[in-house]
């Protein structure tokens, strides 16, 4: 593999640190060139570095460009990768030219790269701009880039997510703290606790917001000392900030410093407090260094920093907030070393240099792939992006389980929130109504999923029904084979809804893959024979919990402490659910006194089940917690793992827990209920209109008996794998096929 890369050669900051160790790693595995268009200091690290640089510094562009178009031809390169608004520009143009494949990094929000210099944002932010939406491929310097990206209209599936790595071989400072603070003019003794900021001096980097939250700091704090490393066209504003708030002496302005093992092994707490970051060498650094972080809360800080555990976050331009965390940490030294070892753990972990070389590698080999085999494309119909937690997984089950089977597939999806559905899942989506849309990706796909759910059923409304049987039709018309894909079915009322749905599925669906029995059942008894039909499970099965800390984040946030025992409540609003609500209630309070598991109540698509949850937990004398919001499918699943055991309403709320071995007790208001739960051999359940306080208690007493026994749970999640590979194995021939 032979890569060109393309920069202006007077990049500094992170930018020039991503550049220059990437390339220096890349330079032992692949071939790297890299190009710049002015001659420095940059470039004379990156040959010091052993990276292959050549300068073009020709002023008139086209003669820069033919010399590039003669290296491409008699060198010979696979990709083109440019940094900056000079590298985009001429990578655009040299793609036209050559027909080469072009990926740009993108390290900032390029609307804000030249905030405070109008004419260089007029001339050369606009040129990158334009750039930009000319190459093919773009990567953002953290997720969070790449979500900025998509929010802006850029085609999410060739986008990619790169972080700033970092070499965490431990590293001995070249001065002592002492010497470090005498160096730079700062007066601090060991009784001192030092906040510090490495950062250009310019209105993104906000500096003036950590000055004021410094000073609001140093009020209950007069050891509290502030040492700035940086320098730019703010430094005479922030000195006259620093003096007219009284801490100028102890506010130190130490220039542009190169020594930066000796600066952040001499500080005690990091800090940043940008208004726009994608994801800052600053905080690795800090990090390597063992140092807790206050931070702003923007581009990709929050997947480092976990608020609360290794540092804390506060919203940009909050001087209050950040003033607060100081304090916190500045009397604590117990805690901010505790914060500081958590960070470096995970920062090594995650963040390595090697692990951003690797990235990159991967990023390249999958360019190189779609560039020669092309992507396949598969429409998925569903009930997507009305905030249904269930629904949503369901997508995200989908998409996992079709890119494990071919990672170069491309999707469009049809959503009631397109730009939502795009952000979260990075594919392509269009608004589920508008038909023309989705015609017109029926004639180029490959396959056609209606995806999960209950979408055969017109209990809800006929017109929902028809119109599913619409896209099946639809698909197949236009050359698409169709799969139905781990559905429910029915119910189906109507007599004419029901000959309706048969004549469709029989005519124009080539699969099916089924939840559970009942529906099989009712297929049967439709008449539909045609397809090839496969029990199988619910496609949800396969997703993992999220991660342990962020599962203990997101209850100490809700004040559940990690440590105790809990059972789960996912209700939902339905006829007759109020007559319940003093069954509910006493059922809540009575397995606390019975078996000492304090209720948590988890409403599942908050829209519609937090008001619910709230007319019970009003009725209760027990204590109990209350965890809402939105939660990712994996969050949703690891809080319910938590619970010793589960009373719900909700269908996912059911085959979540089950996917974990939670016993279960289902509140019937829909057959498919009964039937997942008959299905999986957790058959506690009772129908809604008919329970009682005595029979839920007694269900739950005997899903408590249950969670004693690991063989029948471990084996209930065992049949729900092995039926949901059904789903896997019918939907790969199709992906597979020619």
């Amino acid at each position: 593999m032979k890569v060109l890369t393309l920069i202006s050669g007077g990049d500094t900051g992170g930018a020039k640190t991503h550049v220059h160790s990437l390339l220096a790693g890349l330079t032992s595995r692949i071939q790297v060139k890299m190009v710049c268009f002015t001659d420095g200091p940059f470039t004379q690290e990156a040959r010091e570095l052993g990276i292959n640089t050549e300068v073009i510094s020709d002023k008139n562009l086209m003669a820069a460009l033919r010399k590039l178009v003669a290296l491409v031809k008699t060198d010979g390169y696979d990709i083109i990768h440019s940094h900056g608004a000079r590298g985009n520009m001429m990578a655009a143009l040299l793609a036209h030219k050559t027909g080469l494949p072009t990926v740009s990094t993108v390290h900032s929000d390029y609307r804000l790269d030249y905030l405070g210099r109008p004419l260089s944002r007029l001339t050369y932010g606009t040129i990158n701009t334009l750039a930009l939406r000319k190459l093919k491929y773009r990567i953002g310097v953290s997720d969070a880039m790449v979500d900025l990206l998509i929010s802006r209209g850029f085609d999410p599936e060739r986008l990619f997510a790169i972080y700033n790595g970092l070499d965490f071989t431990p590293r001995t400072p070249a001065m002592g703290r002492d010497e470090y603070f005498r160096s730079v003019g700062l007066e601090a003794d060991d009784t001192c606790v030092v906040a510090g900021i490495a950062a250009r001096l310019n209105p993104v980097k906000d500096i003036a917001t950590l000055i004021r939250g410094f000073a609001l700091a140093h009020k209950d704090f007069p050891k509290l000392r502030l040492l700035i490393a940086g320098d730019g066209e703010e430094m005479d504003n922030l000195k006259a900030l620093a003096a007219e708030l009284g801490v100028s002496k102890e506010v130190c302005f130490a220039g542009w410093i190169s020594d930066t093992d000796s600066f952040y092994h001499a500080i005690d707490i990091n800090t940043l407090t940008s208004i726009s970051e994608t994801f800052p060498y600053a905080l690795t650094e800090g990090a390597r260094a063992g140092l807790p972080t206050v931070s702003s809360q923007v581009g990709g800080v929050s997947y480092l920093i976990d608020h609360g555990s290794n540092g804390f976050l506060f919203q940009p331009g909050d001087a209050q907030a950040l003033a607060g965390h100081l304090l916190t940490l500045a009397k604590d030294a117990d805690l901010r070393k505790a914060m500081g070892r958590r960070l470096y753990e995970k920062a090594d972990r995650e963040f390595s240099l090697e692990a951003t070389i690797q990235r990159q590698m991967e990023i390249y080999e999958t360019i190189l792939r779609y560039e020669k085999n092309g992507r396949d494309q598969v429409v998925i119909c569903g009930a997507y992006g009305r905030g249904n937690a269930g629904d949503d997984a369901i997508l995200l089950a989908i998409l996992t389980e079709l890119r494990t089977i071919d990672p170069d597939l491309s999707f469009q999806v049809f959503s009631r929130k397109p730009e939502e559905t795009r952000m979260t899942y990075r594919v392509n989506s269009f608004y589920i109504f508008n038909l023309f849309q989705a015609i017109r990706h029926f004639k180029k796909a490959k396959l056609s999923i209606n995806g999960g759910g209950s979408l055969m059923q017109d209990v809800t409304s006929s017109r929902s029904l028809w119109f599913y049987l619409w896209t099946l039709a639809s698909a197949k018309r236009h050359g698409c084979p169709v799969i139905m894909y781990g559905c429910g079915i029915g119910p189906i009322k109507s007599d004419s809804n029901r000959n309706r749905a048969a004549k469709v599925i029989n005519k124009y669906v080539d699969a099916i893959t089924l939840r559970d029995p009942n529906s099989l059942k009712e297929l049967e008894s439709m008449g539909i024979t045609k397809p090839s039909i496969n029990l199988a499970a619910d496609t949800t099965v396969i997703l993992p919990p999220a991660a342990p800390d962020v599962l203990d984040g997101i209850l100490e946030s809700h004040g559940i402490p990690a440590n105790k025992q809990y059972v789960g409540f996912a209700l939902r609003p339905w006829p007759d659910f109020d007559r319940k609500l003093e069954v509910m209630a006493a059922a809540a309070d009575y397995v606390y006194e019975t078996h000492g598991m304090t209720p948590v109540f988890f409403p599942m698509e908050p829209r519609l089940d937090l008001e619910a949850s709230k007319r019970v937990m009003a009725r209760m004398k027990a204590p109990y917690h209350l965890i809402s919001g939105h939660f990712t499918a994996g969050q949703t699943i690891g809080i319910l793992s938590r619970m010793k055991v589960v009373v719900s309403m909700r269908l996912h709320g059911l085959i979540f827990s089950a996917s974990q071995g939670v016993p279960l007790v289902g509140i019937v208001y829909d057959q498919k209920v009964s039937s997942f739960l008959s299905y999986i051999g957790q058959d506690l359940y009772e129908d809604l209109g008919s329970i009682t306080t005595e029979s839920l208690c007694g269900l739950i007493d005997q899903a408590v008996e249950r969670g004693k026994d690991p063989d029948f749970l471990s084996e209930s999640v065992a049949k729900l794998r092995r039926m949901e590979e059904v789903n896997r194995q019918v939907v790969e021939e199709f992906v597979k096929k020619d």
